[in-house]
């Protein structure tokens, strides 16, 4: 039994015939009887005696015409508050975004709250991966968009995209745009941000995180500082192009794409596990993601989508 059949079947019971009942619900009579039918073999009973002009519910059609108008009413009640929430999305709502999510749709974002969610506050923060947990715990941030996926019950994370690591520098510190080797990278002056092991979103694959460490000549706790020495000279970076997509299109860095083995890292959604429902969280969310998606596909952030 489901809510077209209830609607159909109290159509039915209010006309008094299958014909009137059919041109309100805008089927064909075909259509109507059928599920009439399915409905009492479901029962296994019979809703109505068939009349030669029409149809008179029987004592069981009686007793659930009471079930399925209060039934119908619940969901009507139950769509037109939702429908009138939804219209009304206000509160407030903190997102945290790394680096990349920031730059790729922190403006976008702000302004479609703007322009469909005028009475949402929305906070928007740059967080440094590994501080995800904290403020997630803390409440300092509703949602986030960073690399790193928790192994932590109290929090929720879903993958929503995958990117290709390369290395980044100016042509005379990393020697070209041929393939260059994990191993062989590890000998160039790598810059690191320095925020801890899981804290600098990398890449997936901690084992070869703490190797990019354990070389690394430079660590820098300043995106900025770090853009500034790579244009320098001063080393290099395992990153992404589209972090410094704007000198590598006017020729001042060069990427070289990594292999044996290929580097990636995955961004996530995370929020936490138990917290309740809200439309402001639910409408901010599916902004977020809506917004990554077409990020991607424009294409101006050059990744994967997971989903």
């Amino acid at each position: 039994m489901d809510s077209r059949q209830l609607r159909y079947f109290a159509a039915i019971f209010e006309e008094g015939a299958l014909a009137r009942a059919a041109d309100r619900e805008r089927v064909a009579v075909s259509a109507l009887s059928r599920h009439l039918s399915n409905l009492e073999a479901e029962l296994g009973t019979q809703l109505f005696e068939r009349l030669p002009r029409g149809v008179r519910p029987t004592a069981s059609g009686a007793r659930l015409y009471e079930h399925a108008r209060a039934i119908l009413r619940s969901m009507q009640a139950a769509s037109t508050d939702i429908r009138e929430t939804e219209n009304e999305v206000a509160g407030e709502i903190s997102v945290g975004f790394a680096h990349s999510a920031v730059k790729a749709i922190g403006v976008p974002l702000v302004q479609r709250v703007s322009q469909d969610y005028p009475n949402l506050r929305l906070h928007l923060s740059e967080i440094f991966s590994g501080s995800t947990a904290q403020q997630l715990a803390s409440s300092e941030v509703d949602l986030t968009l960073t690399y790193n996926q928790l192994p932590d019950a109290r929090f929720r994370f879903q993958p929503v995209l995958e990117e290709e690591l390369v290395l980044v520098g100016r042509p005379d510190v990393i020697g070209g745009t041929d393939a260059i080797s994990f191993e062989a990278l590890l000998d160039l002056p790598l810059i690191i941000l320095r925020q801890g092991l899981y804290t600098r979103a990398v890449m997936d694959d901690p084992s070869l995180l703490r190797r990019i460490e354990e070389n690394a000549q430079f660590q820098i706790n300043s995106i900025s500082a770090i853009s500034g020495s790579l244009l320098s000279g001063i080393g290099c970076i395992v990153g992404t192009e589209f972090i410094l997509k704007e000198h590598i299109d006017a020729g001042t860095l060069t990427t070289r794409p990594i292999i044996k083995p290929k580097l990636n890292r995955t961004l996530f959604i995370g929020e936490l596990s138990d917290r309740p429902a809200t439309f402001a969280f639910e409408a901010v969310r599916q902004l977020c993601i809506e917004l990554t998606i077409e990020a991607v596909e424009a294409p101006q952030w050059k990744a994967t989508l997971t989903s």
